[in-house]
């Protein structure tokens, strides 16, 4: 088990969870873990208590990528990602912190900015706003290459 501990851009502490390690690489870790929390509708997607998520945080990357799996029949229903600080992973500890904004990709590969209001209050040094422009679009090639973790996005009808 390690222990993921989510900040917010002040570096403050905001939730701090455990997950099961499934694969670990030079510069990311890929964690599996459950939503604890009671269900919290987002319009776009409810995380629901009990679901199972695939976590990829990376140390050189400024997102971070939660593959969301329903609690009652392991459908994929999207893949949240927020946009972070690169993350300090150690043995014991994953150490993020969120710049608010946050990156939604539907199972079918659409993919919806979020909170970008939240974002811009946040007043984040122009060094950091472009690296964080930088994680969106890098995200966006990612969905539309289909490549891990977004491999299993399916075409629209």
């Amino acid at each position: 088990m390690i222990t993921v501990i989510k900040r917010d851009h002040a570096g403050d502490e905001v939730w701090r969870y455990e997950g099961k390690v499934l694969e670990r690489g030079p510069s990311h870790i890929v964690i599996e873990a459950i939503f604890g929390r009671p269900d919290r509708p987002m319009g776009y997607v409810t995380f629901r208590q009990g679901d199972r998520l695939i976590e990829t945080f990376h140390s050189d990357r400024w997102y971070n990528v939660f593959e969301i799996h329903d609690v009652d029949d392991d459908r994929i229903k999207g893949w949240y990602c927020n946009l972070t600080r690169p993350a300090l992973i150690t043995d014991e500890v994953i150490d993020s912190e969120d710049l608010a904004l946050d990156v939604f990709v539907t199972p079918e590969g659409m993919v919806l900015i979020q909170d970008e209001a939240e974002y811009a209050a946040l007043g984040l040094p122009q060094e950091e706003r472009i690296a964080v422009m930088a994680a969106v679009e890098a995200i966006r090639r990612l969905v539309a290459a289909r490549l891990p973790p977004f491999d299993q996005v399916v075409s629209s009808p």
